[in-house]
């Protein structure tokens, strides 16, 4: 049985936001779990990994990131996001004690979380999953955004659906490659970037989303 807290985030000198911690009785880590651009961390979506997770024996600290709390149409300047996860990666360590914790999220939150990362490391951080990593706005391949990536010193999974539009697997393969062994591409077969699959494949987006789960769950307990 997981118990839902709700509870404030201060981020210094930028402000308060909301944040709920998911955590069952038999905890054995918790993932900072951040949203993507366009929902915030109580969409439909959010609450189904949250949930997920913590049936697989893992807790979740989800937050909404400034622009989200405060219904403001455009995502937070990086600098911005990164004290919020900075802030939420600090409230996590807090509340679950001896807990092996990871970080990362959705699309942007996933984004932002690494580029965090990746100009100082998150204090007690064992790695980052991306829940689809943004490498390229619709239609528009490139690897820019995963500049950063080559900073990041602590393993990394990159769960990526392979409709996603967000990522072309042709440009996502060689930048997961060319970081070695501690970055790992897990495909689901038929996902778009919320892993949701067609009626022709032959499976549901439950099947698709128990996957993610299953994966992600497997490669948080490999952690060293």
């Amino acid at each position: 049985m997981a118990k839902a807290t709700e509870l404030k985030l201060d981020i210094a000198r930028i402000g308060t936001v909301s944040a709920i911690l998911m955590q069952p009785d038999n905890a054995r880590a918790c993932y900072v779990l951040a949203h993507g651009a366009g929902a915030g961390m109580r969409h439909a979506s959010m609450e189904k990994i949250a949930a997920g997770l913590a049936d697989r024996g893992i807790a979740t600290l989800r937050f909404n990131f400034p622009y989200m709390e405060n219904k403001q149409g455009r995502a937070d300047q990086p600098a911005v996001a990164h004290a919020a996860i900075r802030a939420a990666v600090e409230e996590a360590a807090r509340l679950c004690p001896g807990l092996k914790l990871v970080a990362g999220g959705k699309s942007f939150g996933g984004r932002m979380t690494s580029q965090a990362q990746s100009k100082a490391p998150l204090p007690d951080i064992k790695g980052l999953a991306f829940l689809g990593f943004p490498l390229h706005a619709d239609k528009k391949p490139s690897t820019e955004r995963a500049a950063h990536l080559g900073g990041v010193g602590i393993p990394m999974l990159f769960l990526q659906g392979t409709r996603d539009g967000l990522a072309d697997l042709g440009l996502l393969k060689p930048v997961v490659e060319g970081l070695g062994a501690k970055a790992t591409l897990h495909e689901v077969e038929g996902g778009d970037h919320s892993f949701a699959v067609l009626k022709k494949s032959g499976r549901t987006n439950e099947e698709a989303l128990t996957e993610v789960l299953d994966t992600l769950a497997a490669w948080i307990d490999a952690l060293g």
